[in-house]
């Protein structure tokens, strides 16, 4: 008789996957692709931030010829206008940025590592509980498909609460269901003692896992600091063409939308990155 594998239904996708895990999500994670080349650096969209920084573009694009309208009209308008002060400015901005980046690829990576521990502590589990019966197991790698499935639930925001002032959630009560049933073959001499410590290791790792991830998933980044950050890059590029526009004429397009495309682009970025768990095109790929 073949045994149950744990893995939930997959359609429509000829790349593997990694198991109950890669299935838990149903939706498309990180964009992976080999070492882009010239014609992937300039048109590739699907996987870049330009979508979500397109709009921000358009109007500094529509800010900057404004700018470069006035100082054709009254050339005397922007002519006091320095550009040391935005080259500071920018240095700083700039510095801080990259705090905020690193703080978000940070919770990415911690995400990653848990998300692959969870798969590892679901293959260990298996491969553990086959020499169970066939009920048994069946019920444990069912259990640990629900338990992935949930996590992914919770961590995207859209799994139910249960239980005495809700406490407890389903993954949550999907891990106690597995102990009891654990706990309940130790009890029939269905398991020794040691299998049953073995078994109960794996369940502690996987608590962990939970832990581990719901912490990063209900402490983001301080809103006060990216706050701070959005504000002053709006503030920054906004402004940059009145200081370029007297020298520069139509050609403070250039400078100023690619600034621009840095900056929002890197914050964008670290929208993304900051929770791991959603479905952005850079989140975990490993959660589909």
């Amino acid at each position: 008789m073949s045994r149950p594998a744990l893995v939930l239904p997959q359609t429509g996708s000829k790349r593997p996957h990694s198991g109950a895990v890669g299935a838990a999500a149903g939706v498309s994670g990180m964009i992976v692709r080999p070492k882009p080349g010239l014609k992937d650096i300039l048109f590739t969209i699907n996987g870049s931030i330009l979508p979500r920084v397109g709009a921000k573009l358009v109007t500094i694009a529509i800010n900057t010829m404004l700018a470069i309208v006035c100082a054709q009209l009254r050339p005397g308008m922007l002519a006091q206008i320095s550009g040391v002060p935005f080259t500071l400015i920018g240095i700083a901005l700039s510095v801080f940025m990259s705090f905020r980046n690193n703080a978000c690829y940070d919770r990415w990576w911690e995400g990653r590592k848990l998300w692959g521990q969870l798969i590892i502590s679901c293959r260990a589990f298996a491969r553990q509980a086959s020499a169970l019966a066939e009920p048994d197991r069946r019920f444990m790698l069912t259990a640990l498909s629900e338990f992935a499935a949930s996590l992914a639930a919770s961590l995207r925001g859209t799994g139910k609460m249960v239980g005495a002032e809700e406490r407890l959630n389903s993954t949550d009560l999907v891990l106690q269901g597995i102990g009891r049933r654990c706990l309940a073959l130790m009890a029939a001499d269905a398991i020794n003692p040691v299998h049953y410590s073995v078994l109960e290791g794996q369940l502690t790792l996987l608590s962990q896992v939970q832990g581990g991830c719901e912490r990063i998933a209900n402490t983001p980044v301080p809103f006060a600091y990216s706050l701070l950050l959005h504000r002053t890059a709006y503030t920054f590029c906004l402004t940059l063409p009145f200081a370029l526009a007297g020298n520069l004429g139509w050609w403070t397009l250039l400078p100023v939308l690619l600034v621009s495309y840095t900056f929002f682009g890197l914050d964008a970025l670290s929208d993304q990155l900051e929770d791991p768990f959603g479905v952005e095109p850079n989140d975990l790929r490993s959660m589909r």
